[in-house]
């Protein structure tokens, strides 16, 4: 027997589908639509998602180490935006919402997959069991593409769910490399072994047949390029997702070379093996636009440039990874550096080349903005508590502001750059509550992006309004609390 809850999903998607068809059958035979007198072809998507990449992590924004011609170019090109944040700190959920362009705190997926079920029980507060697969009741971007005629291809890290979760069950035709697991055990040919993550043992599939030497980045990028050549005639959505740069920290020996003779002190950036993974992210990005550039397709092909949480400043081999300075702290916290991307947009004929927008962002914003650019309607019912809003308005212009009040941030969660914490963005003034010691902080980020000087002493009224605005907001999303420890706090009362 079918279950009724999955039976009414395969509904919603066959009236989706229906309506889809529909949908395109008129735009074809209709003459005049948005004020052109002949529909222009639906703009191809290719999304590249970098995997633990600072703010400041690339040259157009600021590094004093990494080379990035390439993506600097882009952004040349391009829209970028100095106020793009991730839904959350870390990848899983911020991913989620990139799919789903909902806020990770609403679909209960708030902290990776491996430890979702599984909340550390020796701290102040247990973190709550959160969603670690992503739900196959939530319509995803690529099956609304999908349904509308595009061929979607996920390339790389997946990282929302088992097998049963996979991409191919979300709305991808072709899934290349995309897993339950957050990293690889190396970034070096067959990408595959034991030594990290506890003694698990890891690969990277659909990968087969390399030489050794061969590299990752270049291979997913290789993977990608061949994606582009089989389905360069009909619409496409590419979500071309590397795990660089994220641990295992493992450069190109000769990069790593470069780079290590290049550092200099005073430096913000120091890890040259870091430098040589963000060099080969940077010439992989360079293949993409090349490829697009040689199929003839550039100018019908939406490029987006993105990472997923802020870069990862503690240390592996004993060495700090990276520097998110000017921003405060790193990747698992929810001050400046653990949620402000890089973001940069291309889109041939709209977007100004060289442009800059300083309005607040998200990833939750992808979703509905490629909705808006197709003119997809999508699927009413997911649509009905979609927190995200389109941003083709700053993609026109880059000084326009979005009917938008405030942005949002839940951690009920421990990492080693942060305690269970919430934050909220209005305007340029940012609250962070943390749970453990019923603890607000109050920053205007328009005068301190560094967030050194707290004001929630001295602007009480601020505070107390932000602070009612996250609590409104957590309860209308259900958001999942930490709750006290009984063990520890019988053993204090003791």
């Amino acid at each position: 027997m079918i279950n009724k809850d999955i039976a009414g999903t395969l509904s919603r998607r066959c009236f989706l589908k229906y309506t889809a068809c529909f949908a395109a059958y008129v735009a074809l035979t209709t003459t005049v639509r948005a004020g052109t007198k002949e529909s222009s072809p639906r703009p191809n998507f290719v999304f590249i998602l970098a995997d633990d990449l600072g703010w400041a992590d690339l040259g157009c924004y600021g590094s004093d180490l990494h080379e990035t011609p390439n993506i600097d170019k882009l952004a040349r090109q391009g829209m970028r935006f100095t106020d793009a944040y991730a839904a959350a700190p870390v990848c899983s959920p911020t991913r989620a919402s990139i799919m789903t362009g909902k806020c990770p705190a609403r679909l209960h997926m708030t902290i990776w997959y491996e430890a979702s079920a599984n909340p550390p029980q020796n701290r102040k507060l247990i973190p709550p069991v959160t969603q670690g697969n992503m739900p196959l009741e939530q319509v995803t971007i690529a099956e609304i593409l999908k349904d509308a005629g595009y061929f979607t291809a996920h390339v790389g890290k997946w990282h929302l769910g088992d097998a049963g979760h996979y991409p191919q069950t979300q709305g991808f035709d072709v899934n290349i490399g995309g897993t339950l697991w957050g990293a690889p055990a190396t970034f070096f040919y067959p990408y595959s072994g034991s030594q990290r993550y506890g003694g698990e043992y890891r690969y990277v599939p659909h990968l087969e047949f390399g030489a050794e030497g061969e590299y990752l980045t270049d291979r997913l990028t290789d993977e990608a390029l061949s994606v582009m050549d089989k389905v360069k005639d009909k619409p496409f959505y590419l979500n071309l997702c590397y795990h660089t740069v994220h641990t295992p920290i493992e450069g190109k020996p000769e990069l790593v070379e470069y780079y290590k003779n290049k550092v200099k002190p005073g430096m913000n950036h120091q890890n040259y093996e870091y430098a040589a993974m963000v060099h080969s992210l940077d010439e992989n990005v360079g293949r993409v636009l090349d490829k697009i550039d040689m199929l003839g397709i550039a100018d019908n092909t939406i490029v987006v440039f993105f990472s997923d949480n802020g870069g990862y400043i503690n240390q592996f081999n004993r060495k700090v990874v990276t520097n998110n300075y000017p921003l405060r702290n790193g990747k698992g916290s929810l001050y400046e550096g653990g949620i402000r991307e890089p973001l940069i947009i291309r889109w041939p004929g709209v977007t100004q080349s060289g442009s800059v927008c300083s309005e607040p962002v998200s990833s939750i914003d992808f979703y509905p903005t490629f909705l808006d650019i197709t003119s997809l309607s999508g699927d009413p019912k997911h649509n009905s508590d979609m927190d995200g809003i389109s941003l083709v308005p700053l993609l026109k212009n880059p000084a326009a502001r979005l009917k938008r009040q405030a942005l949002y941030w839940h951690y009920p969660h421990y990492y080693p750059t942060t305690t269970p914490v919430s934050a909220v963005r209005h305007g340029n003034w940012k609250l962070l509550e943390y749970f453990e010691h019923d603890h607000i902080e109050l920053y205007n980020l328009s005068n301190d992006i560094k967030e050194q000087n707290d004001l929630a002493e001295t602007m009480p009224e601020k505070a107390k309004e932000l602070r009612k605005r996250l609590d409104d907001w957590r309860k209308a999303v259900n958001a999942q609390m930490p709750a006290a420890n009984p063990k520890l706090n019988s053993e204090a009362r003791k």
